[in-house]
């Protein structure tokens, strides 16, 4: 079947089996930040946009996601520039062994692109479905709330 996809901002037609995952069709694409963990939803580390929405791209099939529009951890960076996310994350030193990360960037991205309301606790509730298994959570939480005053700063896009 061919499906056609927009991945940060290109757009791409490809043959897949109808049982094909979206994890591994992107990653076919070559985006390697989408991390295949668990295969079952439960760790996060393959999450990305799509339509303006994080989903654990594991948990669709390609063809659900014809016609959609994806934003990979790759598709975070402008003009060779790293987003504000993704410099809190490197400020905050939120990043150990960096397997969880690209699914908690988008994550992080999702959270804080439909909320205002940042707190330590809204945080956690938000990246409840991203497991890391290094840092303890203490300075991925802190990078996204120093994320969220980037923000508010208007350093954001």
């Amino acid at each position: 079947m061919k499906v056609r996809l927009i991945v940060n901002r290109k757009e791409y037609e490809v043959d897949v089996e109808p049982r094909a995952l979206l994890v591994d069709v992107l990653r076919d694409l070559g985006f390697t930040s989408i991390h295949i963990g668990c295969e079952d939803g439960k760790c996060g580390a393959c999450t990305v946009i799509m339509n303006g929405y994080a989903v654990k791209s594991c948990q669709v099939f390609a063809v659900q996601a014809h016609g959609s529009t994806i934003l990979t951890a790759e598709g975070l960076v402008r003009d060779g520039e790293l987003h504000p996310l993704q410099k809190a994350f490197s400020d905050n030193f939120a990043v150990q062994c960096g397997y969880c990360t690209p699914g908690m960037l988008m994550t992080a991205y999702d959270f804080l692109s439909k909320t205002d309301n940042v707190s330590e606790e809204n945080v956690r509730r938000a990246i409840v479905g991203n497991l890391c298994r290094c840092t303890g959570y203490v300075n991925i939480v802190k990078a996204i709330i120093d994320a969220a005053e980037r923000k508010k700063r208007g350093e954001w896009w």
